[in-house]
């Protein structure tokens, strides 16, 4: 590696972390009492501090999980997580957006476990009308069991832009255009599970649970969305459809600037361990459409 490449790594590296304390800061608290519903797990799942902390549990006999009260149709959602800590091989931490239903639509982060010292797998992929097949895989540039980091998801009729710590990873854009199919009909609600995948999440099965380390454990914080509720088969968000959107939503018409694109490339050059838009032998008989105009 060049000096000048090694100074333009260190620089950008430091913009990150500069970046990522500003957002974390800005985080708004919400009481995860008032906005999310443990449903699973036999007492595993538990929200304490009145309301400004939830766990999840996983052992031997089963795991976690929980979701939100409200149904969204686009939105802005902040979640900080700190995951399973230690030996979290065959462990896996899911926190999505997903709908109903054999068509449903659905939006993925998943935090596949590994063994102490080891990088975790984030894997996250867009599902729209049943279908998924969109994956793209990052190791992060920080150590996400030590401390809490914000993962959002930006979800408007133009993209969908996944971000940890405030910088984006992913864009998946609306090319209904081009005839692929987007998330933009069904509201979702927001979903988090910790569970065993042994037989796949860990160098493809091949390192499984070590289950003298259970209980394993993942904490979640400071939820904040800025987002479109839905109830009785409307949205609360007329304004913004008209196109009066105030300027504090501006996610509604939000899309990443040429500083945020560049960003996103770096990122994606260095942590980037898998996309699906390059995987010829997963597609022989050629790539998704989506791929040719990313």
């Amino acid at each position: 590696m060049s000096a000048a490449s090694l100074s333009t790594g260190a620089i950008m590296a430091f913009s990150l972390l500069l970046l990522a304390c500003s957002f974390m800061t800005a985080a708004s608290a919400g009481n995860l009492d008032q906005n999310f519903q443990i449903t699973w797990g036999d007492g595993r799942a538990k929200i304490l501090e009145n309301g400004q902390l939830l766990t999840l549990s996983l052992d031997k006999a089963s795991g976690s999980g929980f979701q939100s009260k409200n149904e969204y149709l686009f939105g802005k959602i902040d979640m900080q997580l700190k995951l399973v800590p230690g030996n979290s091989a065959g462990t896996v931490t899911a926190y999505y957006l997903s709908s109903q239903g054999p068509t449903h639509d659905e939006i993925d982060f998943e935090f596949l476990g590994n063994l102490s010292g080891d990088p975790y797998t984030l894997h996250t992929n867009v599902f729209a009308q049943g279908k998924g097949n969109k994956e793209m895989q990052f190791h992060l540039w920080f150590d996400p069991t030590k401390d809490f980091h914000t993962y959002s998801i930006l979800w408007n009729p133009r993209h969908i832009i996944f971000m940890v710590d405030g910088m984006p990873i992913r864009d998946f854009k609306n090319m209904e255009s081009k005839g692929v199919a987007f998330p933009k009909n069904q509201p979702m609600r927001i979903y988090s599970s910790l569970w065993n995948a042994d037989d796949w999440a860990t160098q493809g099965g091949r390192i499984k649970t070590d289950w003298a380390k259970a209980p394993f454990t993942a904490s979640y914080r400071n939820f904040n969305a800025d987002a479109c509720v839905w109830s009785s088969g409307a949205s609360n968000c007329p304004s913004k459809k008209a196109g009066t959107a105030s300027a504090s939503s501006d996610w509604w018409n939000q899309e990443l600037d040429s500083t945020s694109q560049g960003r996103m490339r770096w990122l994606q050059r260095n942590y980037m361990i898998y996309n699906y838009c390059t995987d010829l032998k997963r597609f022989p008989q050629g790539l998704p459409p989506e791929c040719s105009f990313a």
